[in-house]
């Protein structure tokens, strides 16, 4: 029987052997651009960076300490005073930046309210001159004046004598305890922001949620620094100095630090985490002034440390430990600028977050 000349042919039936095989692997490429996404390979490549920028941050602030212009006292009758003053003033390098001091009592003074960092008193009648440090401040710091200080005064063929007028505490193996208490507070600030973000998004959805992220960044910084300053102080001894005092301080630092964190990831997502830790870890940790102080820092990172939470957060606990409170007014100030810019942001960023427009099946 024959087929109408207008009915439609049957199609072809497909090859068998050209079909793919829907039981046969991925090929590598395949898998290659499943587990390999463009966005995590910018990931990547961003992880890559700030390694090799905590590199070269840590090696570059810590390899090769040296004293730069360090403020330091001279007590003498006034024509002797004036000579060491010119003859320290013209050392190569300028390791100190010296000027007079009327009186033993007043260097102590300004020592303690953290103007200088050390003084030398001459004695001209005498071959033994005294020189005063303050270790609290940082033991490298201390031992890197005796050291030039000896060897000028051997070289003048005196003697010197060291005293510590505001000593490091037994407790606090090389002066760092404050250093590390600092950096266990700005850890749990970006942590918090951190975890805060991975639960919930980076970008709070309304203002309401970024009150609500920003009160239990609060609660956490106040435990936090209770914490830190319970565990340092009457646990383990390692840190003298008001408990109170150290509350408040890592209460502060861990919420600007927090605060910092979550405004920096309302503006670049998720990427905002790595941006804090660029800031905090790579930036602020070695210029810190916890294991050099800033007058054996490089210029740049002694420049950059006090401006940055870590360095102020050591400056002021140093400061409640050693120095009677002395000198906590910019740092603190610093700090108070993290957490107020930090919450401001996270709250305008919040307010003008757009809800997305409703579906039309939804309307």
């Amino acid at each position: 029987m024959t087929q109408p000349a207008d009915s439609p042919r049957p199609s072809p039936s497909p090859d068998p052997a050209s079909a793919p095989d829907p039981a046969s692997p991925p090929s590598f490429l395949d898998e290659l651009r499943d587990g390999v996404t463009p966005r995590a390979t910018l990931l990547v490549v961003g992880v890559l960076a700030l390694q090799l920028l905590f590199i070269a941050s840590y090696v570059g602030a810590l390899h090769h300490p040296k004293l730069r212009d360090v403020p330091f006292g001279v007590v003498a009758p006034r024509a002797a005073a004036e000579q060491t003053v010119a003859r320290l003033e013209g050392l190569p390098g300028e390791p100190l930046d010296p000027r007079t001091v009327t009186d033993a009592a007043a260097a102590r003074e300004l020592i303690l309210d953290r103007e200088i960092d050390g003084a030398l008193l001459i004695d001209p009648a005498r071959t033994t001159d005294t020189l005063l440090v303050a270790s609290g401040g940082g033991r490298s710091l201390a031992g890197a004046l005796a050291a030039l200080v000896a060897t000028l005064e051997q070289s003048e063929g005196r003697t010197l004598r060291t005293v510590d007028v505001a000593p490091a505490d037994l407790g606090d193996a090389n002066g760092l305890t404050s250093f590390y208490l600092v950096v266990g507070w700005c850890v749990g600030g970006y942590l918090c922001a951190s975890a805060l973000a991975m639960s919930a998004g980076a970008r709070p959805t309304n203002l309401r949620r970024g009150v609500i992220r920003l009160a239990a960044l609060a609660v956490f910084s106040v435990l936090g620094g209770l914490g830190g300053a319970v565990i340092a102080g009457p646990v383990l001894g390692a840190l003298p100095g008001s408990v109170a005092a150290l509350w408040g301080l890592g209460a502060l630092v861990v919420f600007a630090v927090g605060a910092a964190t979550l405004a920096l990831q309302c503006v670049f997502g998720i990427a905002g985490i790595g941006v804090a830790v660029l800031l905090v870890v790579v930036a602020g940790n070695p210029s810190a002034g916890g294991a050099l102080p800033l007058p054996l820092l490089p210029p740049f990172w002694a420049a950059i440390g006090p401006a940055l939470p870590p360095g102020a957060g050591v400056w002021v606990a140093r400061s409640i430990a050693y120095f009677e409170g002395n000198d906590t007014t910019v740092p603190l100030l610093v700090l108070s600028a993290w957490a107020t810019a930090g919450a401001a942001i996270t709250l305008v960023m919040a307010a003008l977050k757009r809800k997305p427009e409703p579906r039309p099946s939804e309307v």
